[in-house]
């Protein structure tokens, strides 16, 4: 058998980052992210990604596919190249000039939790089913891929208590500046061709309407924007997540980047991921 990388067969990630829903957990994930002024204005100062959107999401599925799935040594590299790229970016404060690196371990956890918390909300609400200790276990597995990025493991919630006071302690530091408004304008509406302008605002907007309505209520209350009713959005979740899972896993498999058949490859068959293996 070959080597089976950071996150085994028998992990949680390994059946759950196989379900189309993360797509919609990834955008929940940016929308929590750009809550806190210093790390989204990290993003805005160095990136492009107004003007390479779909670039920069493919990138960022490409990394979380290579670290669920991939050999270690690919997993291990992945990481240094996050690493090094943010070792080298600063960002400044327009209100003191301070200047600060994007690296900082407290933007890098704040990253890492609106991450790991928008898949795990989106996946249970959705309807991948997970017990209670099933999720204090993924949380935990993903102490790894935080370590990758640049964190002390033993520094990052380990459950869902220690993620939840996590977020409980950092919501003062919280706000809606206008980097985040830039980027709740750039989810709504991200730069496409003409021709795929109609296209944009009947599936991905569905979709970016989705991601938004799944955030918690402090989120919203911080956008300005009523929060919908918390059962609408979970049955608008689950009826999402059943539409999307109709599909053939080995069709949305096929799509770029094709981690999970790759390790399917190097494995054997009995590492297709499916849900159902975590109730064994």
């Amino acid at each position: 058998m070959g080597d089976p990388g950071l996150f085994t067969p028998s992990s949680v990630t390994w059946q759950m980052h196989g379900d189309p829903m993360m797509w919609v957990a990834g955008i929940r994930a940016l929308y929590l992210q750009a809550l806190h002024p210093r790390a989204v204005r990290g993003v805005m100062q160095n990136s492009d990604f107004r003007h390479d959107a779909w670039g920069r999401l493919l990138r960022t599925a490409n990394f979380v596919g290579t670290i669920s799935y991939g050999t270690t040594e690919a997993a291990e590299k992945a990481g240094a190249r996050v690493r090094r790229i943010h070792s080298m970016l600063g960002a400044t404060d327009p209100d003191t000039g301070e200047r600060y690196g994007v690296d900082e371990p407290e933007l890098l956890l704040w990253v890492h939790c609106a991450e790991i918390d928008s898949y795990l909300q989106v996946a249970r609400r959705s309807g991948f089913r997970l017990t209670d200790a099933q999720a204090d276990r993924y949380i935990d597995e993903h102490r790894v891929s935080a370590r990758l990025v640049g964190l002390d493991p033993d520094a990052v919630p380990a459950n869902r208590a220690e993620l939840a006071a996590y977020f409980e302690k950092v919501r003062p530091e919280l706000a809606c500046g206008p980097e985040a408004r830039a980027v709740d304008d750039f989810l709504l509406r991200p730069p496409t061709h003409p021709l795929l302008v109609p296209a944009r605002e009947v599936l991905w907007r569905r979709v970016a309407h989705l991601a938004y309505a799944a955030l918690p209520p402090y989120a919203h209350e911080l956008y300005g924007r009523p929060a919908p009713k918390p059962a609408t959005v979970t049955r608008q979740l689950r009826a999402t997540g059943t539409l999307l899972r109709a599909v053939p896993a080995r069709l949305r498999w096929q799509l770029p980047p094709k981690h999970i058949l790759r390790a399917m490859a190097r494995l054997g068959p009995g590492s297709r991921p499916a849900p159902y293996k975590l109730g064994r």
